[in-house]
């Protein structure tokens, strides 16, 4: 491989590869931005449940 074509073309299997990593790197990026989600909502719900109990005395 001795220039950046060839590295992107891998042996003509470049588009597999390259396409292939790509679509892991969204799914990564996806399963991260669900989870961050998942923990906001969570936190606001416990935030919501504070807040509608009643003070103990």
């Amino acid at each position: 491989m001795n220039t950046l074509g060839e590295l992107l073309a891998m042996g003509g299997y470049g588009l597999y590869v390259w396409g292939s990593l790509g679509m892991c790197a969204a799914v990564v990026v996806a399963e991260l931005m669900v989870i961050r989600f998942r923990r906001r909502m969570l936190a606001q719900e416990v935030g919501d449940e504070r807040a509608t109990e009643e003070p103990v005395a």
